[in-house]
Formats: C-alpha cells, sequence, structure tokens
C-alpha cells in the first residue's frame, strides 16, 4: 500500500492529419492518501484515463512526475511500477482457465531460468496425476495456493476451470479483479470496470469492489461517468474537467458545496437548479420580483461580499430537495409543471417558473396527486442556497471558528472568521 502524487502531470497527444496538438492534462497535482478509494469523474475526454494508463505506465507523461510512496515512478516499466489495472473491457485471455487468467500475472512477476520453466511447466502438466507421478515445484505450488485463496474471496471457486467465453458478464469481472488482487499490488486501477453489467448485475458487484477494497486496504483510483457509482464507492471524488482538477472532495462536499458552476452542474442527479438573482441586502436575494431570506453559512458569505463592495448578479443554485410544495402566496414561486418522474420513494417534477420562465427540478414525496400543466407553488429552505460569481466561482464558505472565552469559568465561545475580501 502506498500514497500515489500526481505533481505538475501534463500530457499533450500530437497533432494527426492536420489538427492541433491535444491537450489532455495540464499542470495537474492530485494527492491519492494511502489506503483511499479515490474516484475520478468528468466528462468523456477530461483526461480521466489518460491519468490512469499514465500511472499504470501505458502512456508518459508529457512533463510532471508521479510517485508511489516515496518512490519516482514515471521512468519505469509497467511490470516494475506495482501497480494492477482492471479495464473496461475485461482483458481475459480466451485460451486461459479462470485459474490461469488469475495466475497470469503472478507467474510473470519474476524471470526464470530455462530449468525453472521446464520444473513449472512439467509441474503444471502432470498436476492431476498421481501424487508419486507429479514434478513438484514450489513457486507453482504457492502460485495455486494464491489463486484458491482469491477464488474463494471472490466466489470463484466452482469456475476455476472454465474459459471466458463460458462466464457471464458479472463472471467475467469477477476473474479480471481476481487476476488484480493476486498480484498484491501497491495501487489498484479501475478503469470504468461496470460499464458493461446490467443495473441489478452493476448494484451487487459495486457493493462487493468497494467491500473488498476496505478488507484489503489497498489504494484505489477508480474512473466511472456514474453518478451513483461516483457517489456510493468513493471516500473521495476527483472532478476533472479539460484536464484540469475542478474540486476534490468526499461526496457529501461536492453536493452540498459545488467549487464552481461545472461540479454544482456536474455531480448529483438531478443537477443543482441554477437560477439568476440579484443581491439585495446583507442576507437578501431577489429573484423573480420576490425577495428571499438567506441563512446559514450563505447569509455570512453574502455579508462578507456586500461589506467588501460586492452586490448586484448572482447565479443561485438549489438543489431539488431545496424546494418544498407550499400554498399560494406572496413569499413563493409560482410554476408550471411539465414533466412528471415516478421513481417509487420520490417524485420528480420538472416545472417552469411563472415568473422568468427558468426551467427547474423539484423533489418530493410519492404520494403527491399532480399532473402535466398544473399550476404550483414552490418555497426556498432559507440554508438551501448557494451563490457563483459572474465567472462561475462559488462565494467561499465562512464557518464559525472556536475562540477562548475571554472571563475565567466561561464556555469558549463562537465567532465568526471572514477572510478579506478584494
Amino acid at each position: 500500500m502506498a500514497e500515489v502524487r500526481f505533481q505538475k502531470v501534463s500530457k499533450t497527444f500530437p497533432p494527426r492529419r492536420g489538427s492541433a496538438p491535444v491537450e489532455v492534462l495540464r499542470q495537474l497535482d492530485l494527492t491519492v492518501h494511502d489506503g483511499e478509494f479515490l474516484v475520478l469523474v468528468g466528462p468523456s475526454g477530461c483526461g480521466k484515463s489518460t491519468l490512469l494508463r499514465i500511472l499504470a505506465g501505458l502512456e508518459t507523461p508529457s512533463s510532471g512526475e508521479i510517485r508511489v510512496g516515496e518512490r519516482a515512478v514515471s521512468g519505469l516499466r509497467p511490470a516494475q511500477r506495482d501497480v494492477a489495472m482492471v479495464f473496461q473491457s475485461y482483458a481475459l485471455y480466451p485460451h486461459l482457465s479462470v485459474a490461469d487468467n488469475i495466475g497470469f500475472g503472478l507467474r510473470r512477476s519474476r524471470p526464470r531460468n530455462t530449468v525453472q520453466q521446464l520444473q513449472d511447466g512439467l509441474h503444471k502438466f502432470t498436476r492431476r496425476l498421481p501424487a508419486r507421478l507429479r514434478v513438484p515445484s514450489e513457486r507453482e505450488r504457492r502460485i495455486e495456493e494464491r489463486i484458491k485463496a482469491v477464488a474463494e474471496q471472490l466466489e470463484l471457486t466452482p469456475l476455476l476451470e472454465r474459459l471466458p467465453k463460458e462466464l457471464s458478464g458479472g463472471q467475467k469481472q469477477r476473474v479480471a479483479l481476481g487476476r488484480a488482487i493476486a498480484r498484491q499490488p501497491k495501487v489498484f486501477l479501475m478503469d470504468e470496470p461496470l460499464s458493461n453489467l446490467d443495473a441489478k448485475l452493476r448494484t451487487g458487484t459495486r457493493a462487493q469492489i468497494v467491500a473488498l477494497q476496505r478488507e484489503l486496504g489497498i489504494t484505489t483510483l477508480y474512473v466511472t461517468h456514474d453518478q451513483v457509482e461516483a457517489m456510493t464507492m468513493g471516500h473521495r471524488i476527483a472532478v476533472l474537467n479539460q484536464g484540469r482538477l475542478q474540486q476534490l472532495g468526499t461526496p457529501m462536499e461536492l453536493y452540498q458545496h459545488p467549487a464552481n458552476l461545472f461540479v454544482a452542474q456536474f455531480i448529483g442527479s438531478p443537477p443543482m437548479n441554477l437560477l439568476p438573482v440579484e443581491q439585495v441586502g446583507a442576507d437578501q436575494v431577489q429573484l423573480a420580483g420576490r425577495r428571499f431570506l438567506v441563512e446559514g453559512e450563505m447569509a455570512l458569505a453574502l455579508e462578507a461580499r456586500a461589506g467588501g463592495g460586492g452586490g448586484g448578479s448572482l447565479t443561485a443554485g438549489l438543489r431539488a430537495e431545496h424546494f418544498k410544495l407550499a400554498p399560494a402566496t406572496n413569499r413563493n414561486l409560482a410554476a408550471e409543471v411539465t414533466h412528471l418522474e415516478a421513481l417509487g420513494n420520490e417524485l420528480l417534477i420538472s416545472c417552469r417558473l411563472i415568473d422568468g420562465s427558468h426551467l427547474i427540478q423539484v423533489r418530493t414525496d410519492p404520494d403527491q396527486r399532480l399532473k402535466a400543466g398544473q399550476r404550483i407553488h414552490l418555497e426556498i429552505d432559507p440554508q438551501g442556497w448557494r451563490f457563483f460569481e459572474a465567472d462561475g466561482e462559488a462565494l467561499p464558505r465562512f464557518e464559525p471558528m472556536p475562540v477562548k472565552g475571554g472571563a475565567k469559568g466561561h464556555q469558549d465561545e463562537m465567532e465568526v472568521v471572514l477572510p478579506e475580501l478584494g
């Protein structure tokens, strides 16, 4: 196990057919902690898979350095990096059994002389013969024990003699995982390993991978497009766009406090609703001609912005659960239902605001009796607001900081520390 560090890593692919060079990664700095499960997400072409391939040694960085533990690996061959990669396409050898696929990396992990190769080959050839006719090989015995242990861990024991063509998609994926686990690498790399599985199988395999990583404690980088995978599997999520790191944090940090408009729209299903507002006070904004109170840490952010000379236009972000169906009053927003999605445990309402014609999505309980074209009214959670400046960056968060109380015997009090703006 080891920490992984990408230091100022860039990757530019050369021009092809007269096109300009393609810059895929741009001065990327990223640290994956020892034993951490880090999920990489982002749109197609953002550099997720390229980053994994560079770490595996399948691509060469244009600049920068990669370290696994204390060792720089940028100049090492793939076999010397002590990483194992699980591909989207499984990449199993069709002519080898499940057992031989799992043990493939083990058998090629160390060089052998001709005598050792002959002895190992004879051992494999005679292993089904009576004991007195078998050719012993200590190396092969250890490999077979390791294959057996991994197969039991992944519930593959009954399938060890089968060929890949005789396996289902989920079984093939478990064999690919087993091949990576058998080597006991310092780092696991997984490039969309569940994308070829159906929805039910994805759920079960996802839980199995998480439990396996927790049991083994191996540092893992996992690439996915799937929101559910990203939010439920990783200790932290790294969001990439155009080769740059947009935000790094826990799933809930990214969901509740996106660093910019890109993350707000990319993380979460449905994505965050974005609406134009005007700041009209230290703790109020105006939307569709109505004033709304802002509470919590975002009220502190607005207060700091007003004190620093800020004001005027902002983009407000609200998650679907921050709207609540409410009576028709002057304080609430009127909207017309355009589409309904009944998801069993919840109802997702797509609607258009009457004032401003902005499309938003609202999450509510499934017992609501609504239909397309119906007018509804919405109340906004005053603590649900998030705000973004014209450049797309989120307003900084201001959290209460503990300070020592002045009087003897008094408990520590709380004060808000506001950094200087501008």
